[in-house]
């Protein structure tokens, strides 16, 4: 294993400024969930459930505003879908801080269709700046970089929150997501390859057939995964009466992740999608054995972290192959749905299995609902790829 491909992707022109652009750009979206979060319970004196409840409103818009935005990338430009967007969440940060909880509530979901989709979008960058063959290797290093800004993203919501108050985090992290709106709308950056033509549009039929939807899918089945692993670690960690430290478990996720990202990126061959995604639930079922110690569950987090920024990243470059450059935006945005989605279903099912049982429980349920996920995702990649019945011919 060498690190030769990506120090070729980072000579590549205009790569390097786009991936720490694009990192810095994920941190306030990142830490906009935690902020919002800790505004309703702090600022508006409202209780976890209701915390709760505004972040599933936010998730089902960011899930189904994704593809609409990547549409309107693809007919009518990045501009376009970043003044969009820019209005639309410049006005919301500014005025979320003084609404009362009913009309937050409903504005989470409106504003959610128009978030900025920052992690779709540095992919679709990153795709159109380097040349397929090392599409994989730039995707797994924006994987990793996806993962700093999630270690960061929340920690820089929760200070600003803690030494300042909710609203002046709402405040500064709805600044920074308008001025990295303007630098992107500066930039210009390209969603397409100059070797690909736009042409036009496909039927949506001819692209988002058995082989995509097993990938969205596959995406879904990864994060349920994941959010249920990390709300069994809360669990786990409150069972322990070490809940202080439950940050510092999920830096070691992170990091593990991080290593399978790398190890990833520099593979000329690599299991399928739905095989990446079954082995991180199969890897999930055990941790709940070892959660009667800190140490040992920290070493039990490993295996199935390992392979998340790989299963991410594989589902990313099976849509740049699948979907056309004239619709990648909309395929990308598919993705993030599918990815929001699955962390919008994972924590409460684990949750509820928690709750009823134990911490343990919670991991198996993680586990067992990929693996679910992973068979009907190869059945359906079999399915469509089974060559079509001979026609026959009649004989006069």
């Amino acid at each position: 294993m060498t690190p030769a491909p990506y120090l070729a992707v980072l000579r590549m022109p205009r790569v390097p400024s786009t991936m720490l652009l694009f990192l810095l750009a994920r941190v306030p979206s990142t830490a906009a969930g935690m902020t919002v979060t800790m505004h309703v319970l702090l600022g508006l004196e409202r209780g976890y459930g209701a915390a709760g409840l505004v972040g599933m409103m936010s998730t089902i818009g960011i899930a189904l505003g994704a593809p609409l935005m990547g549409h309107l990338t693809d007919r009518r430009g990045l501009r376009a879908m970043l003044l969009l967007s820019m209005v639309s969440e410049g006005v919301f940060w500014f005025v979320a801080p003084l609404l009362s909880y009913p009309v937050l509530l409903v504005t989470c979901l409106i504003t959610g269709l128009t978030v900025m989709p920052v992690m779709s979008l540095g992919r679709q960058v990153l795709t159109a700046l380097v040349p397929e063959a090392s599409r994989r290797t730039a995707l797994a290093m924006d994987a990793m970089a996806v993962e700093i800004s999630f270690m960061a993203g929340p920690a820089f919501g929760v200070f600003l929150t803690t030494h300042w108050s909710s609203r002046t985090a709402m405040w500064c992290i709805g600044a920074a997501m308008v001025l990295f709106g303007l630098v992107l709308f500066a930039i210009d950056p390209p969603i397409r390859g100059e070797q690909e033509e736009s042409g036009p549009a496909l039927p949506r039929r001819q692209w988002l057939n058995g082989r995509l939807l097993g990938v969205l899918i596959s995406a879904g089945g990864a994060t349920f995964a994941l959010s249920g692993v990390e709300v069994s670690l809360v669990a786990s960690m409150r069972g322990l009466d070490l809940t202080a430290w439950t940050g510092a478990m999920v830096a070691v996720m992170c990091l593990a992740s991080l290593v399978g990202g790398f190890v990833y990126g520099v593979r000329k061959r690599v299991p399928p999608v739905w095989l990446l995604m079954g082995g991180m639930g199969a890897l999930a079922l055990p941790v709940g054995l070892f959660d009667w110690s800190p140490w040992l569950l920290a070493l039990a987090l490993v295996p199935t972290n390992l392979l998340c920024a790989p299963t991410i990243t594989s589902t990313a470059e099976a849509v740049t192959e699948l979907a056309p450059p004239s619709a990648r935006g909309v395929a990308m945005g598919l993705q993030a749905s599918a990815l929001t989605l699955g962390v919008a279903v994972g924590q409460p099912v684990t949750g509820f299995v928690i709750d009823h049982s134990s911490p343990a429980w919670g991991y198996a349920t993680a586990g067992l609902g990929a693996l679910a996920v992973a068979v009907g995702a190869a059945l359906l990649d079999r399915w469509q790829r089974r060559p079509a019945a001979p026609v026959a011919v009649e004989m006069r």
